[in-house]
């Protein structure tokens, strides 16, 4: 009978210090090592006790420039090598509720974006998702999925391969006509449970956060909403980025283990991708025994909501915006009249909105809307993250502030330090000026304002 081998245990290693990679921190990796095994020399760099090392890893993790690193001896890498090559080794050591995890999860795939429509009429997020959508999709090697509900709504299929989709999933019947949760909520359902897609994108709309959360508590997966930033990890995992604790950190949030994943976004989080006219995908129609009979909820009426006198800051291209800076509400008519040259309109930050300066529809940042215009200009405005997560993507950002030191000035394109009352009424000036010495065809005095 031959001698069994004896089982290979995976070395742990030492921990050493890297050259010049030390920022005096404070000693965080002493008072993380559970051992005692680090001690502090007199300029603030780790000095490691090798003898007491464990390779436990936690000064590695602690340590905020990356100047600890796990070494190995030339025996341990052999052992390292062989048990690379052990092709179970993986299986061998995960629990069986890991391994059910595992398999559980690799049965989801595809990206999927909810077409969100109202009379046939597509919303500006979904394509703007179906843009995102494609870069997560090449990443995962998998196909980015529309899927349009209502009725007659064909047409948006073929509207979303012309923003980059590959497939449709189309269901088209009379009681999807207007949104109501419930029906929406079991037609989804099914089609998750049906397709598996890894990952759902959904706008962080009225009807998107309705939908979402609903379905997300249905099919038992984790939900993150408003994210401002989407990626994949190396394990496939969707990494969503959104404000957290009120704003003042970004946090990164991941369901690692349930599918699929699903995210909202607001409108103009995500550029709006380029429309490829002509470009084809399947269309899977889908089906599901639903009746008017089934909904509890009947549409009487459909009333519009003309919004009169009220502005659509989200969709400006120029958006001149106060903050507490302006002192009183009085003041914002300098910012008007900036806007006007512009042809732009006059935003807000919450503070002026709070203080009953500007109207609610006009506020910018985490609480308000989400912006991307070509100019973007702050006056008396600090530049807090709740505020910058709304307007941190405009194509180009001038700030007007007294204080240099304000946090406005880390993401301009352009600072002025200053008052704001003396800056802003010359800017106007100039501008006018500009227009007024129009030739007869006005088109050398357009270039010129262009370029101021």
């Amino acid at each position: 009978m031959s001698e069994a081998k004896p089982k290979l245990k995976k070395p742990r290693g030492k921990v050493r210090l890297l050259e010049g990679k030390c920022i005096a921190c404070g000693a965080r990796c002493q008072s993380s090592c559970p051992v005692d095994g680090i001690q502090m020399s007199d300029a603030g760099e780790p000095q490691i006790e090798l003898s007491k090392c464990i390779g436990c890893l936690k000064c590695v993790k602690a340590c905020p420039g990356s100047a600890l690193e796990i070494f190995y001896s030339k025996e341990e890498l052999e052992i390292l090598a062989a048990l690379a090559g052990q092709q179970d080794l993986a299986e061998e050591e995960a629990d069986p509720e890991e391994l059910a995890r595992r398999e559980y999860v690799s049965g989801f795939r595809g990206v999927w974006v909810f077409v969100e429509q109202t009379e046939g009429e597509a919303a500006r997020v979904s394509w703007e998702l179906m843009g995102k959508g494609k870069e997560l999709a090449a990443k995962l090697g998998v196909e980015l999925c529309a899927v349009v509900m209502g009725h007659k709504v064909e047409h948006l299929c073929h509207e979303a391969f012309s923003y980059g989709a590959d497939k449709a999933y189309l269901m088209d019947q009379a009681v999807l006509e207007y949104y109501r949760t419930y029906p929406y909520l079991d037609v989804l359902c099914h089609l998750i449970d049906r397709y598996k897609p890894e990952i759902v994108l959904m706008g962080a709309t009225g009807m998107g956060r309705d939908l979402a959360g609903a379905v997300a508590t249905r099919v038992k997966t984790g939900l993150t909403a408003d994210c401002t930033g989407l990626d994949i990890d190396a394990k496939r995992n969707l990494m969503q980025t959104r404000p957290a604790f009120g704003g003042n950190i970004m946090a990164t949030i991941m369901c690692d283990r349930f599918r699929p994943q699903m995210a909202t976004v607001r409108s103009h989080v995500m550029p709006m991708p380029a429309q490829t006219a002509g470009r084809s995908g399947k269309i899977v129609h889908a089906s599901f025994p639903l009746s008017e009979s089934d909904v509890f909820t009947k549409v009487l009426k459909v009333i519009r909501d003309s919004k009169a006198g009220q502005v659509d800051i989200a969709g400006a291209e120029f958006i001149v915006s106060g903050g507490r800076g302006m002192m009183a509400k009085e003041n914002f008519a300098i910012l008007q009249e900036l806007a006007d040259e512009l042809g732009g309109v006059v935003g807000a930050s919450r503070s002026a909105v709070d203080a009953g300066w500007m109207p609610g529809d006009r506020q910018v940042g985490q609480t308000g809307k989400t912006v991307r215009p070509k100019i973007y200009i702050a006056c008396g405005i600090s530049g807090a993250i709740q505020h910058l997560v709304g307007m941190q993507d405009s194509d180009l950002i001038i700030a007007i502030n007294r204080d240099k030191e304000a946090p406005i000035f880390e993401v301009a394109s352009y600072g002025i330090v200053g008052d704001l009352f003396e800056i802003v009424p010359a800017i106007t000036a100039t501008l006018r000026e500009l227009k007024a010495a129009k030739n007869p065809g006005g088109q050398a005095a357009d270039r010129d304002v262009e370029a101021a």
